[in-house]
């Protein structure tokens, strides 16, 4: 899922002393302006901002501290007038009390529309405990960690998936992105997912299960067609590590290659024959081609979507992921995925893609105990 880098960066809400400060904002704006009116000579007349507080109340507060904050501000400006003679009390009065009644009613439909956007998360965040279901941590002798994100900060799912099952031929694991965004994305990676969850265990080799996920996009695309793209498709790599073999499978489906630590050592695989990706042998053939590398104890495999590689900073340079990981080869698989995940905020200021990523490894043997 390719697709133009923004420069534009997103603004993030405030956390913490900031969150306090603007809740306490319109208090301060109320303080400021009445001291500088019962201080400033009548010809200033400060107290005609008086109306601002409110205003600003309704964008952070409820309805009725709203409205208590208005009526505030009204005894003010008829203390006000005691002060003062000839501010126009009546007029201000008047703008005082309208703004409060739109302030209170713009606070009501605010609140309204932050309870239908949290039960839109809620929903959002169902849909992605099925979609990207919590992946085993240990399978056999395989450590295996995890990493989402979505480009859109309000967005809990995307196009990019991954999955693991554990079957007879191994632990097979499975990396994807499909072309597009929205939920036409999400649908299509729906389906690709579930056709591995129910294939994995069947299907004897990944050239066969590679072929089932090509039937499955097909299908999907031509049963929901979009408008504005000629047709799904999406980029996939499966591994397969067999138990107690040394090495791993990869079938790489036009997907960015995996990184392997192996010691000191960092490889990035790319595929000796190119494999066609989901939905697209009918432009390019029936391709499929399986590579089998060495996966020893202790060896690290890092597999990624193109949200990671494409990242960029202020400059136009791409995140460097073989030399990023050179500097952390020693990582464990949970602590190498939260170092990538705040070291890409880091070099693109935000995310403009989504990401995922998972870490495996493969277990050290235990040291044989002295007879």
């Amino acid at each position: 899922m390719i697709r133009p880098v923004r420069s534009r960066r997103r603004h993030r809400a405030p956390h913490g002393g900031q969150r306090q400060a603007v809740l306490l904002s319109p208090v301060l704006v109320t303080v400021l302006i009445t001291a500088l009116a019962f201080s400033t000579p009548r010809e200033i007349a400060f107290s005609r901002l008086l109306p601002a507080a409110p205003a600003l109340a309704a964008a952070v507060w409820p309805v009725l501290p709203t409205v208590l904050l208005g009526t505030a501000c009204l005894l003010i400006m008829i203390g006000l007038s005691f002060v003062h003679s000839d501010l126009g009390t009546p007029y201000t009065v008047a703008a005082i009390a309208a703004v409060t009644l739109a302030a209170a009613y713009a606070s009501h439909l605010r609140l309204q529309r932050e309870e239908a956007l949290f039960q839109v998360r809620l929903v959002a965040d169902a849909a992605q405990k099925v979609l990207l279901r919590p992946l085993p941590h240990l399978l056999h002798d395989i450590e295996i960690e995890s990493l989402y994100r979505a480009a859109q900060e309000q967005a809990r799912i995307g196009g990019d998936f991954y999955e693991v099952a554990d079957t007879p031929y191994g632990v097979r694991l499975l990396i994807g992105d499909v072309r597009g965004k929205g939920l036409s994305a999400v649908g299509a990676a729906a389906a690709v997912i579930n056709c591995f969850r129910e294939n994995a265990h069947d299907q004897p080799d990944l050239r066969s299960l590679a072929r089932r996920m090509q039937l499955t996009m097909t299908r999907y695309s031509a049963a929901f067609p979009v408008d504005d793209e000629p047709e799904h498709f999406a980029t996939a790599l499966m591994a397969e590590i067999p138990g107690g073999g040394g090495q791993v499978r990869i079938l790489n489906c036009g997907h960015p290659p995996p990184v392997f630590v192996r010691g000191e050592r960092v490889d990035v695989l790319e595929p000796t024959f190119p494999s066609t990706p989901l939905n697209l042998s009918a432009l390019l053939g029936d391709h499929y081609h399986v590579d089998t590398v060495p996966f020893s104890p202790g060896d690290r495999m890092l597999l990624y979507t193109d949200g990671v590689t494409e990242t960029r900073d202020r400059a136009g340079v791409f995140f460097p992921l073989p030399d990023w990981v050179r500097r952390h080869e020693a990582a464990r698989p949970r602590e190498l995925l939260d170092e990538l995940h705040a070291d890409l905020l880091r070099h693109g200021g935000g995310l403009d893609d989504d990401v995922a990523a998972l870490a495996v490894r493969r277990r050290p043997h235990a040291p044989t105990a002295a007879r």
